[in-house]
């Protein structure tokens, strides 16, 4: 995700976070790069989308204006069709790419594929249906304005050209330094207002690091011609790194997870004491048991299967606190809901974790249990 310092000198900082989107001519430069494997730019549109039938109301639908590049960088699956090709962006054709559940809301559960829908002024011709796809965060478009992060999906696709061709305006956020654009869509695009956000795919790792070379000599040589009027200052971050500049995960989130798992430790240390009390209190037994010729192995096995049985028991009464504890998180709000939830992966690390902690907490008092000499103990008693 690269970053350009598009602001102007008033109120300049050095070094200060650019903004975090591009302007119009700087995606057209960095599409026509070369650099990475891929790359693809992305903005928001909110269109009505007319049906084929005549007795359906408009759908207000949420979108994005993205190339054909988008699909295979993101690997976003198909449920019919396929997305549209390079050549539909450079001849900007009127084409569109649907969510399923678009799909489904104005064809049925049929393949609409080379069936019409228009939208504005203009009719689409569908290529491709895609199949449930939904990533959380939302990674590929985290500024919109449709529901964050977490929150909202992209109800179909059409080709970054075309939507420019038929001067779609953005549906997030626009930034513009100065005077602002001059009048009209044409105007606004050829201006230094950031609305657009950029994707490079690399080969591996070591590509950031090129590609990022690459940008700082972009800057530099549009400072030289008067486009960026500020000193060279750029990002260039991977996904994760995205991410974490735009806080997805709030610092709130990240100090409840270490309480979290410090209220973990705390248990652990109260179930290997009360283990040790437990199995202590039986010393006696266990040197009858030790007498009557059980060894050390069968009561370590016993008493481990105890701890596990503590531990599968609290693994049950914890997943009841939790389904409690996500239901009323998810009522907080919409973007809460979507990821206030348990799955399969996170039911069995609850149950397994449960088990693992019970047998740690277990095994030093199970160690002592087994160290009960049996003829010292019986003579005590």
């Amino acid at each position: 995700m690269p970053q350009l310092d598009t602001g102007n000198l008033i109120g300049y900082t050095a070094g200060e976070e650019p903004d975090d989107q591009l302007s119009y001519p700087d995606t057209q430069r960095l599409l026509a790069s070369g650099q990475g494997v891929r790359r693809t730019a992305i903005f928001g549109i909110n269109s009505a989308i007319t049906p084929e039938r005549a007795d359906m109301a408009p759908l207000l639908a949420n979108g994005g204006a993205t190339t054909s590049d988008f699909f295979a960088m993101f690997e976003v699956p198909f449920r019919y069709g396929n997305p549209w090709h390079a050549d539909d962006d450079a001849r900007k054709t009127d084409v569109m790419v649907l969510s399923r559940a678009t799909s489904e809301k104005l064809f049925g559960d049929v393949d609409p594929v080379g069936r019409e829908l228009k939208m504005g002024d203009a009719s689409y011709r569908v290529v491709g249906v895609l199949e449930h796809w939904k990533p959380l965060p939302r990674y590929y478009r985290i500024i919109n304005g449709n529901g964050g992060a977490f929150d909202g999906s992209d109800d179909f696709f059409i080709p970054f050209s075309t939507a420019v061709r038929h001067e779609k305006r953005n549906s997030g956020n626009n930034n513009c330094s100065g005077d602002g654009p001059k009048p009209g869509y044409a105007g606004w695009i050829a201006s230094d207002c950031t609305w657009i956000q950029f994707w490079f795919e690399g080969a591996s790792a070591g590509d950031q690091t090129v590609i990022k070379a690459w940008l700082d000599n972009y800057a530099a040589e549009q400072h030289r011609l008067g486009w960026l009027t500020r000193p060279v200052n750029t990002r260039l971050r991977s996904t994760m790194q995205w991410l974490e500049h735009l806080e997805v995960v709030g610092r709130d989130s990240r100090i409840q997870a270490w309480l979290a798992f410090g209220f973990l430790l705390v248990c652990l240390v109260n179930t290997v004491g009360l283990l040790l009390a437990k199995f202590s209190a039986r010393a006696g037994e266990v040197g009858v048991r030790r007498a009557l010729g059980a060894t050390r192995s069968e009561i370590f096995h016993q008493y481990l299967i105890e701890a596990s049985v503590v531990g599968l028991v609290g693994a049950v009464l914890g997943l009841a606190l939790s389904f409690a504890g996500l239901w009323l998180i998810s009522k907080q709000s919409g973007a809460m809901a979507v990821v206030a939830r348990m799955d399969w992966t996170m039911l069995l690390a609850t149950v397994l974790l449960s088990l693992l902690a019970s047998l740690i907490a277990g095994f030093l008092p199970t160690w002592r249990a087994c160290q009960v000499r049996p003829a010292l103990q019986l003579k005590s008693q």
